[in-house]
Order: structure tokens, then C-alpha cells, then sequence
């Protein structure tokens, strides 16, 4: 796990050198925390817009699938902040096989999730088309008391 982090540090590095360079280059005099602003802002609305799309498009499906992407986001950085507070506090084996565990933890649980929710679905889908199967004589009762949905549903025909 340190060896990664060591990676991405390294490559974060190159990446900001060769920003700061490329500022001066073209006679942007920025400071730091000037560069900081303009990348990591646009970066921020670049990936707002792609996530938007996205999001807009899953809505139309279900609501679900932004809820797993946002936990499943969310997941990703506690396990890494655990795994990083474990290096800084050397209170643990700082190894990117417990975050991997750890991500696989939460899709094992969600999976559990989907397949209950599915067989909840699966036996009210078969449940409402048994009903749909059961008549009723309309001579034999009066529904002109229950709410139109309910009168439709009991209406033979």
C-alpha cells in the first residue's frame, strides 16, 4: 500500500510540475494556490457536468444506481483514509489488499441487498398476476364505494 501511495504521490508530482511549467511558459504568473484553484476547479466542473449527464440519464431508471455509486464513491475514500491513517499512525499494516477486502465487503453486502430486493420484486410481480387472474361478478357486490383504483381492479373483465 505504501508503494502506491508512493506512485500516485510521484506521479501527482510530475503532473504539478509540469502544470507550473506550462503556466510560465505562457507568461501565467501563479502562485501555488493560484494553479491549485484553476486545475482542481476545473477538473471540479468538468467531472460535475459528466456526472450530471450521467445522473440525469440514471434517474430515468432508478434511483438505485445513483445511490450505489454515490455510497460506493464514498467507500473508496473511507477506505483509503483508514488505510493512510494507518500509515501516519502506525497503527496498522498499511496494505492494499485490506482496502481491496474492504470494497469487496460492501459489494458482498449490496449484493445481498439486490438479491432480497429482487425477490421481493419477483414474488410481488407473480403475486399481482395471480390476482390479476381472480374475477369478481359484478352483480354479486357493489364497488361504486371504493376509490376508482380499487373499482377497476375488482371490475371483471
Amino acid at each position: 500500500m505504501v508503494e502506491f501511495f508512493k506512485l500516485v504521490s510521484d506521479i501527482v508530482n510530475i503532473f504539478h510540475e509540469v502544470l507550473q511549467e506550462l503556466a510560465r511558459s505562457l507568461g501565467f504568473q501563479a502562485t501555488d494556490k493560484e494553479l491549485h484553484l484553476w486545475i482542481i476547479g476545473l477538473i471540479g466542473i468538468i467531472s460535475f457536468f459528466f456526472v450530471q449527464l450521467l445522473f440525469k440519464r440514471l434517474a430515468k431508471w432508478s434511483i438505485t444506481s445513483i445511490s450505489f455509486i454515490y455510497t460506493f464513491t464514498m467507500i473508496l475514500v473511507l477506505v483509503f483514509a483508514i488505510e493512510i491513517q494507518q500509515g501516519i499512525t502506525n497503527s496498522g499494516n498499511v496494505e492494499f489488499a485490506d482496502a481491496v477486502v474492504g470494497i469487496y465487503g460492501f459489494l458482498l453486502f449490496f449484493a445481498a441487498y439486490l438479491f432480497i430486493r429482487l425477490l421481493f420484486y419477483g414474488m410481488k410481480k407473480l403475486f399481482n398476476r395471480h390476482s390479476k387472474e381472480i374475477t369478481v361478478d359484478d352483480s354479486s357486490s357493489d364497488n361504486t364505494d371504493l376509490p376508482i383504483s380499487r373499482s377497476k381492479r375488482y371490475q371483471s373483465k
